[in-house]
């Protein structure tokens, strides 16, 4: 909650990259709306148009946010040091260490998006529903070796070609599995689950902004004219009357025919 006591709602989702010259970057993406609901839900307040986050502000506050996080952890004992790293372990020596975190400026990088929000979403959509690494790219399996090709984008975004063994394949791609009790998308505030079915329609009138009902959404998805949506036999309109998940549609699939030996 900030200084004007808005609540900043905000949907994110979390991810593991690892990309062909074997770094691994895990990161999470945040979608944050330019405003929100006051404290009452009586009015919409909105960002101001230059920026969203003050630099200095959020520099200091990610420093604060990051030494308090590793203080807590050498607390429980969930750090290890070793080398020239050891004497960190005595308790005066890493609260010496912790202060002098301090005495820098983080560096904070932020710049407007290319293309706009909508661009935004766009790349974003990307990875919600997608595999660490998708066919195209896996060019060969021999010898025990997979070849798969990697986009460089440090020189022009060049497709290069990389070959591993087939135990660091798998060990890169299940890097991109999430840590238990972690979920790939996570919605709070006004799009949280329980509580979008209300505020999400007070937002729409609050911004003046007319929310298209869901029965009228199906009807345009009915209606349209692409050829997923029509008939392959009569041409005519279809339209979706139930949705099956993948443990329905097994158990409503016809049973697999097996030839005699």
């Amino acid at each position: 909650m900030d200084e004007n006591g808005r609540r900043l709602e905000r949907a994110w989702f979390l991810r593991s990259g690892y990309c062909g010259r074997g770094c691994l970057h895990p990161h999470v993406h945040c979608v944050v709306p330019a405003g929100g609901l006051s404290l009452d839900h009586t009015h919409w307040i909105k960002s101001r148009s230059r920026f969203f986050l003050s630099i200095k502000v959020l520099r200091r506050v990610f420093r604060g946010k990051f030494v308090a996080a590793l203080r807590q952890a050498f607390h429980h004992g969930r750090l290890r040091f070793h080398g020239n790293l050891t004497p960190l372990t005595q308790p005066n020596t890493f609260a010496a260490w912790l202060r002098s975190l301090f005495r820098k400026d983080w560096v904070v990088y932020a710049k407007r998006p290319f293309g706009g929000p909508e661009y935004v979403l766009q790349y974003l959509g990307r990875y919600t529903h997608r595999v660490a690494i998708s066919n195209h790219r896996l060019v060969s399996f021999a010898d025990g070796q997979v070849t798969f090709r990697w986009r460089d984008s440090a020189h022009n975004n060049e497709q290069k070609l990389v070959t591993v063994a087939q135990d660091e394949f798998l060990r890169r791609f299940l890097l991109h599995l999430l840590p238990k009790g972690f979920v790939r998308i996570r919605n709070f505030g006004f799009l949280a689950n329980r509580r979008r079915a209300t505020l999400l329609p007070l937002c729409f009138h609050l911004l003046g902004a007319a929310q298209e009902p869901p029965a009228q959404q199906d009807l345009s998805s009915a209606s349209d004219s692409h050829d997923l949506w029509r008939c392959p036999k009569c041409g005519g309109p279809m339209k979706v009357i139930e949705r099956l998940t993948a443990a329905e549609i097994q158990l409503r699939s016809p049973p697999l025919l097996t030839s005699a030996a």
